[in-house]
Parts: C-alpha cells; sequence; structure tokens
C-alpha cells in the first residue's frame, strides 16, 4: 500500500509539473520586435481588445502620406498593467476615433504590427504610457 501512494504522489507531482511547464511554454517573448527601431503612426480606432494576457490595439493607418492606410494590430502588456503605468481604461479609446501611436515595430516589415509604447487620443491630447518598464525609470514617482 505503501508503495503505491508513493508512485501515486510522484505522479501527481509529474502531472503538475508538466501542466506548469505548458502554460510557461505558451507565453512568447517580445523578440519578434525590433526595439532598435521606434515607429509613429496616426489613424482610426477599429477595436481596442481589453484581454488578458495581452490587451491588443487594431487601428487604420499608414506609415508614410504616399501608401494607402492599412489595418495594424498593436500588441500591449496586460490590462492591469496598463492601468498601474499609464492610467488606461476599457473605454479611453472607441471605433473611429482618431489616435496616435508610438511602437516597436516587427523584425518582417511586410506586416503591419507592433509593441505599443505609448498612445495619445488626437481629439484631447491625452496620453497612455504602454510601457511597464517606465516605471523602473529614476525619478519616476
Amino acid at each position: 500500500m505503501r508503495q503505491v501512494m508513493k508512485s501515486f504522489a510522484a505522479l501527481a507531482l509529474l502531472a503538475a509539473m508538466a501542466a506548469g511547464g505548458s502554460q510557461v511554454a505558451a507565453h512568447h517573448s517580445a523578440a519578434m520586435f525590433d526595439f532598435s527601431k521606434t515607429q509613429t503612426l496616426k489613424g482610426k480606432v477599429v477595436e481596442l481588445r481589453w484581454v488578458n494576457p495581452h490587451v491588443t490595439l487594431t487601428m487604420t493607418g499608414a506609415l508614410n502620406a504616399d501608401e494607402a492606410p492599412g489595418e495594424w494590430l498593436m500588441e500591449t502588456t496586460s490590462p492591469g498593467n496598463l492601468v498601474r503605468v499609464g492610467g488606461w481604461r476599457r473605454d479611453i479609446v472607441k471605433p473611429g476615433d482618431e489616435v496616435e501611436v508610438v511602437f516597436h515595430p516587427l523584425r518582417e516589415p511586410d506586416k503591419k504590427m507592433g509593441l505599443l509604447r505609448q498612445l495619445t487620443t488626437l481629439s484631447n491630447g491625452e496620453v497612455f504610457a504602454a510601457n511597464i518598464r517606465d516605471q523602473e525609470k529614476p525619478g519616476l514617482e
């Protein structure tokens, strides 16, 4: 009986470790973004998805005046981090609002996606930071 209990405990521990490992492996890194480049895009909001683990902003816009506007996807951090970092709320923008975003683009330049660092609502000039690391910079309270 004691051997059966030891075997069961070992199997349960192995199963718990495997389940936890799959959650960690499912979370992707930010290596797909080019942190050596920062771009600015003006456009209109299509959708702000306020979900875990990453809030996303879909918008239409063009980086250059000579190109046709396209749909862009901006990834950010979690809703909780956005609230702490920049005072975000799920209703800061709605479809059709004009915004300006500062972001790090993907390393693949043909794809219209980026890591959002700052959002400015053009109707009232409100600025919302999206970089959790800004909290760690000296001089911030």
